[in-house]
């Protein structure tokens, strides 16, 4: 059998290789599809004798020969469609999340051996800060973890950075596996890790450390390796693939795991069909995710766990839970009621708590180490504090922030007195830019409501400063805005579109 890689933008580079290592294929091809191959990648490629194509037309086969084609689920060429231009008519068609799968097939088994979990999280929004309620949580099982903010280890209570600028498609969750891998084996360098880890790193050499537990975020779906996959939301079902797939059929690889936990909204919208055995889901009594004439009344399906009420304040918020028949790794069900501590604010942080809540019981995970969730530090930038001259500064700062986000977190502040918002942003952070027509109306409708105090700051807030029909001020810079809102004794609630390690650069 030959094999053929689409893609090398989005980690096809490291999937080819990882094929290539596996010594099952004659051939193996890859197809650079946006041209942005790096010399340093060629190099790479050719030393374990790939062959480059420069277009599908130069993949020629026969009826008889077996071609296994690796594509990204939002690729624009389907493997239909190479098949048919490349008389390749035989083989496996698989996504390169599916892919990943093929290639941990043994590293899947030794971890099953070994009894460690696999969890794999997915969604539109809500992701990352899943994953830190899920690092703290399971903090005692030194958990491998992958985020949008790097690859790390926790090991005896310390986060040890693997490496930060690394992605979330499936390919990286081969890289951040050879990472600890290699470190496991005292081969790795020391060079991805931050100065106040070496000294620590060099200590460990002889000790050979190792983790009884992964979790992978990943962009897209799951690769279906999980014992648990979680999906967060579809919050907003955007298109892929030049429109003709959208989130709901990218995310629905979430069921290729064998336990999944979702938000019991997302369920009854978008797969009202897939409910079976091994499905545990969440809920915020009184909050619907989507609109409510967009999801189905008449169900049977109920969620397993449910907060039925939350006393939201900045410090701790407080959430009463209740959950029945959970249903666990290790074949059991589970019953009762938990109350839960957070810093987080908002419906939709409430309901990452409950996601990973859930996780945490189905993996049959004692409440007291749940109820740890008291000591959590909410990611920087996803609706953390910080404080400025006794002022509580709230911070929404995410590059994918879009239309829908930004609603969802104006209802974090809903409940609170004495608060100044200051929105605004940056361009290009993200391929996906925000509608402003939507944005402004949102705008106007939450002055109506909230009558709050809002204030538009650098390039989204001049975009929009016009197109809003109340009064509002305007901020070159955010910082500027953020003095102003202080002097007047204020808390605010920062919402800004960037990477949260540039905003304070500038």
């Amino acid at each position: 059998m030959d094999a053929l890689v689409v893609d090398l933008t989005h980690g096809g580079v490291t999937i080819a290789i990882k094929l290539a290592k596996l010594d099952y294929f004659n051939n193996i091809y890859v197809f650079d599809l946006y041209k942005t191959l790096k010399n340093h990648d060629k190099k790479r490629l050719l030393n374990y004798d790939m062959i480059i194509i420069e277009d599908i037309d130069e993949l020629n086969g026969n009826n008889q020969s077996e071609l296994l084609i690796s594509y990204p689920i939002h690729s624009p060429i389907k493997p239909d469609e190479i098949r048919k231009k490349t008389k390749h008519p035989k083989g496996l068609n698989l996504t390169h999340h599916k892919t990943v799968e093929f290639i941990l097939k043994q590293w899947k088994k030794r971890m099953m051996e070994e009894k460690k979990p696999i969890i794999e999280v997915t969604g539109v929004k809500g992701k990352t800060t899943t994953v830190s309620l899920l690092e703290s949580i399971l903090k005692d099982y030194n958990p491998l973890t992958l985020t949008s903010l790097g690859a790390t280890l926790d090991l005896d209570n310390k986060n040890i950075l693997l490496k930060k600028n690394i992605s979330i498609t499936p390919a990286s969750i081969l890289e951040t596996i050879d990472l600890v891998e290699k470190r496991n084996n005292c081969e790795y360098s020391v060079n991805s890790l931050t100065t106040k880890d070496k000294k620590l790193n060099s200590k460990l050499t002889s000790k050979n450390p190792d983790y009884s537990m992964a979790i992978f975020e990943s962009s897209l779906g799951t690769s279906g390796i999980g014992d648990i996959g979680i999906l967060t939301n579809i919050i907003e079902n955007y298109k892929i693939a030049k429109n003709t797939l959208n989130a709901k059929i990218a995310k629905e690889q979430v069921f290729d795991n064998e336990y999944v936990v979702i938000d019991y909204d997302t369920l009854i919208k978008f797969y009202p069909e897939k409910v079976r055995d091994k499905i545990n889901s969440f809920k915020l009594k009184n909050y619907n995710m989507y609109d409510e004439n967009e999801i189905n009344p008449n169900t049977d399906i109920q969620p397993n766990l449910i907060a039925n009420k939350v006393k939201y304040d900045l410090e701790n918020s407080e959430i009463e839970i209740k959950y029945e028949n959970i249903k666990t790794i290790n074949g059991n069900e589970l019953n009762g009621e938990l109350n839960v501590k957070t810093c987080l604010l908002g419906e939709y942080n409430i309901l990452n708590v409950l996601g990973a809540v859930t996780v945490a019981l189905t993996l049959g995970i004692d409440e007291e180490k749940i109820k740890g969730l008291k000591n959590f530090n909410p990611v920087e930038g996803r609706g953390s504090i910080r404080l400025k001259d006794n002022i509580k500064i709230i911070e929404e700062i995410n590059p994918g922030l879009n239309v829908k986000a930004i609603e969802k977190v104006f209802g974090s502040i809903k409940d609170l007195k004495k608060y100044s918002i200051i929105l605004g942003g940056k361009y290009g952070v993200t391929c996906e830019e925000i509608n402003e027509t939507d944005l402004s109306k949102l705008l106007d409708k939450i002055i109506g409501e909230y009558n709050c105090d809002l204030t538009l700051v650098d390039d989204l807030g001049k975009s929009l400063k016009n197109k809003i029909k109340n009064k509002v001020k305007f901020f070159e810079d955010h910082i500027e805005a953020q003095e102003i809102a202080i002097e007047k004794g204020k808390d605010i609630l920062l919402i800004y579109r960037s990477n949260y390690s540039q905003i304070y650069k500038r």
